[in-house]
C-alpha cells in the first residue's frame, strides 16, 4: 500500500504530514496557544500583557529558518520531495490588506488559523465560527482549477 497516492502524494509522505500536523498541534496545546484568553492578553500591550507567547513564535520562527536552509541546501524535503522555497516579492496592497484582516481577525477571536483548528478538533465550539470561515475564505481565494 506505500505505493498508493493522492494527488501525486505517496502514502507515507500524507503519513509523515499527519505526524507533523499532530505534534504541531500538540505543541499549541502545550504553548497555549489554543487558549484564547493567553493569546489575547499577549496582544493586550496596554493591559496585563503576557509576552510568554512571543518564546513560542520565536522558536517557530528558529525551527522554520533551519528548515528552510537544509531545505535549500539539499534541494529535497524531509520527506525526499523536491522542495520548493516561496520566492520574495515587494509588498502590495493585497498582502496588507490580507495581514490586516488576520490581524483583527486575531485580535478578535484570540486565534490564528493553527489553534483554531486545534480548537475546534478539541471541542471547543467558539473556535467553529472563525474556522468556518477561514474554509470560506480559502474557497474564495483557492487556486484557478484547486480544490480546497
Amino acid at each position: 500500500m506505500s505505493g498508493a497516492t493522492h494527488r501525486g502524494s505517496t502514502l507515507p509522505t500524507l503519513a509523515g504530514a499527519l505526524l507533523a500536523g499532530l505534534i504541531f498541534g500538540i505543541g499549541l496545546i502545550l504553548a497555549g496557544m489554543s487558549n484564547p484568553a493567553k493569546v489575547l492578553a499577549f496582544l493586550d500591550l496596554a493591559g496585563d500583557w503576557d509576552p510568554s507567547l512571543a518564546l513560542v513564535m520565536v522558536s517557530g520562527i528558529a525551527v522554520t529558518r533551519v528548515g528552510l536552509l537544509i531545505g535549500r541546501h539539499t534541494g529535497r524535503s524531509a520527506s525526499g520531495e523536491p522542495f520548493h522555497a516561496s520566492s520574495h516579492r515587494p509588498a502590495d496592497r493585497r498582502l496588507l490588506a490580507g495581514s490586516a484582516l488576520f490581524g483583527l481577525g486575531w485580535g478578535l477571536a484570540g486565534f490564528c488559523p493553527g489553534p483554531a483548528v486545534v480548537a475546534v478538533g478539541a471541542g471547543y465550539l467558539p473556535a467553529l465560527p472563525l474556522a468556518a470561515g477561514m474554509l470560506i475564505g480559502l474557497w474564495v481565494r483557492r487556486p484557478a482549477g484547486g480544490a480546497l
